[in-house]
């Protein structure tokens, strides 16, 4: 069945955008990644178009005020995350089951809008020394954003109750191999 989307969520760091890659190698779903638009500054290793739609502030903003937007937020002061609804349609147009890794709020918004179509699943890191140690090892983060990220945590896990799936990503390959399960049991449904 096509058409269907996989919702990965939680708080930045606990490796939901890895367990996503992996899954997207997997042939077996015939799965796209929905692309992300987002109004922060591009990462070293990060490719437009691939990673994420990278756009200013003020085109960011215009295209919410012109409802183009599936879900949006702003995560962090003038640091804007959203999908747009012409990638879900383009990828639902190319029969293509869709995954999402979006933060907590825009996995509940996608959720509410596609309720039967899709999945939630919640990863959250083992502990919050963990995470921390994961943002640091990015190596991409300032000593600002790590505590900026770190301060939502607590916020985010709070939602790890609505989500349909909550995985603990302590080990890479065993979180892969329950998420990719999930997914699995979800599309022959």
């Amino acid at each position: 069945m096509a058409g269907k989307l996989i919702i990965l969520s939680g708080p930045s760091g606990t490796g939901k955008s890895t367990i996503s890659r992996k899954i997207l190698e997997m042939d077996e779903f015939n799965l796209s990644f929905s692309i992300s638009a987002c109004s922060r500054k591009i990462r070293e290793g990060e490719i437009e178009g691939k990673d994420y739609y990278f756009l200013t502030i003020d085109s960011f903003k215009s295209k919410i005020e012109d409802n183009e937007f599936l879900e949006w937020e702003e995560v962090y002061p003038n640091q804007y995350y959203g999908t747009l609804k012409i990638e879900v349609e383009r990828l639902k147009s190319m029969g293509k089951n869709i995954i999402f890794d979006v933060d907590v709020n825009g996995a509940m918004s996608i959720k509410r809008r596609y309720k039967e179509e899709s999945v939630t699943i919640f990863i959250q890191p083992p502990s919050l020394d963990t995470l921390e140690q994961r943002l640091r090892s990015r190596k991409s983060e300032t000593e600002e954003t790590i505590a900026k990220r770190l301060r939502k945590v607590n916020m985010e896990n709070t939602y790890a109750r609505k989500f349909d799936h909550v995985i603990i990503n302590e080990n890479l390959d065993d979180a892969v191999k329950k998420a990719a399960d999930i997914v699995r049991d979800f599309l022959i449904q």
